[in-house]
């Protein structure tokens, strides 16, 4: 029952997210997201049958070292934003930042303490899988949204040579998680901002 809670709650911050990018992008000139249907907090819109359902339950049965899944990406044609340069690095840091608000909004609320056990700790995992989303999508590795930031900095032709490594992002980026860089690097930051937060 705790994993099954637990994966409904990744799917809900993954929603917030993916959303967060979207509305962004609204925000700056892109209206592809609003007509795709996608600026809505309904579940529904955002499953990605493979990596929404598929993936994390083979995962789980096959007792994986970790499970991970994702919504369908919220679709932004960066050609639309009004400052492409800069909007790329708003609507990169959106998501995660959403996920960082959710964070310190629900520590904010479980400090009043008046939650029941199973609520409190339904609220905490909240909190936990929302900074875990957040933190992990700042690695700068293409698709990730750290990646985003990074191609904003960066002068354009060295720009145009980062996101080329996107082709091969999902490979690297599960070579760095089997080889331990979620235990290395993310988990430890993650305790600490959920430390300060809780």
């Amino acid at each position: 029952m705790a994993l099954l809670i637990s994966l409904v709650l990744f799917f809900l911050a993954i929603v917030v997210h993916e959303v967060a990018h979207g509305w962004i992008a609204y925000q700056r000139g892109d209206l592809t997201a609003k007509f795709a249907g996608r600026l809505t907090l309904n579940p529904l819109a955002h499953i990605d049958p493979f990596g929404t359902i598929i993936l994390p339950l083979f995962l789980i049965i096959s007792r994986a070292p970790f499970v991970f899944g994702w919504a369908k990406p919220v679709p932004v044609n960066f050609s639309s934003l009004k400052n492409p340069k800069k909007d790329i690095m708003l609507v990169g840091a959106a998501g995660p930042l959403a996920n960082i608000i959710i964070a310190i909004v629900i520590g904010l609320l479980l400090k009043a303490n008046i939650w029941s056990i199973g609520l409190s700790f339904i609220l905490r995992e909240f909190v936990h899988l929302n900074l875990i989303l957040a933190v992990f999508n700042l690695i700068p590795i293409p698709p990730l949204d750290g990646s985003r930031i990074i191609i904003g900095l960066l002068p354009n032709y060295l720009a145009y040579q980062y996101i080329q490594l996107e082709k091969f992002g999902f490979l690297i980026i599960y070579l760095l998680v089997y080889l331990g860089i979620f235990h290395s690097i993310v988990w430890p930051i993650v305790k600490i901002i959920e430390q300060i937060i809780l």
